[in-house]
């Protein structure tokens, strides 16, 4: 019988999760929970390098853990749990951090976006964010993470560290991949048409999965757009790739068709395109929004579900960081 693959991911607990955490990430973890070996966690740690407020934290993680489920994804399927009840994630990256090098951090692209224009208050933490993501994937020895385009340049840290330690130490961490299932990393825009869905960026350019059907249809309605097609089968402006990319994630592809076909014949209507993205983003929310907010009042089975999760994930950290210590010397006992 072939061994089934180990898959890590995470998302923050800061803020709401949003569609570019669904599409990126979540609704790959759907999938991958039937056919693989998932730990999937609320990376509180993570979140505090934008100096988390305490007394929001509780709340965002059970929160973070609300939505997974809402989501679709079963605890009896795929392990989950809140990174920081697990301490040997902790250990583990102060081991990887005396493999890292500073110069390599600072050249990181989300480094280098997130301290653009900042000369005060860079923390430690937010300079070596990208070793304490490898921490969190080799201390299963995971091969595949699904993750948005965006994180890509942390994977490649996380294979850099692994190949490092392998070459120093002997053998024990898989080179993991960023995954996605249709072969290409997908990065949801953002309604605004500068960049991405972001918790940190234009509110009103991000659709959260716990928004309102009439916030959605007004984000909706104030995406930026252009004058329209000025000839038959006319190049799209960014704003307008980003309306159909978004249609593709949560339409139907008769749908997408028809608002294609419109625009290559210059008959389109964005009010008319507008208003079906909006019902196909309800649609698809509104059952997360309710279910979470649901799960949110029943704090004592999200404790469970993190309690039991974490002792899952231990099982598997504890024997990878008992290894990782002997072969790197930290063996006293013997």
């Amino acid at each position: 019988m072939q061994q089934r693959e180990i898959v890590v991911s995470g998302i923050r607990s800061t803020g709401f999760l949003h569609l570019g955490n669904y599409f990126g990430a979540i609704r790959q973890y759907l999938h991958m929970q039937h056919t693989h070996v998932c730990y999937f966690f609320v990376a509180d740690y993570h979140s505090l390098t934008t100096h988390q407020d305490p007394t929001q934290l509780r709340a965002n993680v059970y929160r973070v853990l609300a939505e997974y489920l809402a989501c679709g994804l079963n605890p009896d399927e795929a392990t989950l749990y809140v990174q920081s009840d697990l301490p040997e994630t902790a250990e583990l990256y102060l081991l990887l951090n005396m493999l890292a090098y500073k110069g390599e951090l600072e050249k990181v692209p989300t480094f280098k976006e997130k301290i653009r224009g900042k000369h005060e208050g860079i923390n430690a933490g937010l300079l070596t964010y990208p070793v304490l993501m490898a921490a969190d994937i080799l201390i299963h020895r995971a091969t595949k993470v699904p993750v948005g385009k965006d994180q890509e340049p942390h994977l490649e840290m996380a294979r850099n560290l692994a190949s490092r330690f392998n070459q120093k130490f002997g053998f024990l961490f898989p080179e993991p991949v960023a995954f996605s299932e249709s072969g290409e990393l997908l990065k949801v825009p953002s309604l605004d048409g500068k960049g991405k869905m972001s918790k940190s960026e234009n509110e009103m350019a991000t659709i959260y999965l716990a928004d309102s059907d009439d916030l959605i249809r007004k984000k909706i309605a104030r995406a930026k757009t252009d004058a329209g097609p000025q000839a038959p089968n006319s190049p799209k402006s960014p704003e307008i790739e980003n309306l159909f990319l978004l249609l593709k994630l949560v339409s139907a592809p008769e749908t997408v068709a028809y608002f294609e076909q419109a625009y290559d014949n210059c008959t389109i209507r964005y009010g008319e395109l507008k208003q079906q993205l909006a019902d196909d983003m309800i649609n698809l929310v509104r059952p997360i929004r309710e279910r979470a907010a649901e799960l949110q009042k029943d704090i004592e089975t999200l404790k469970k579900i993190r309690k039991t999760g974490a002792e899952k994930a231990c099982a598997s950290a504890q024997q990878t960081l008992q290894l990782a210590r002997s072969m790197m010397g930290i063996r006293y006992d013997e």
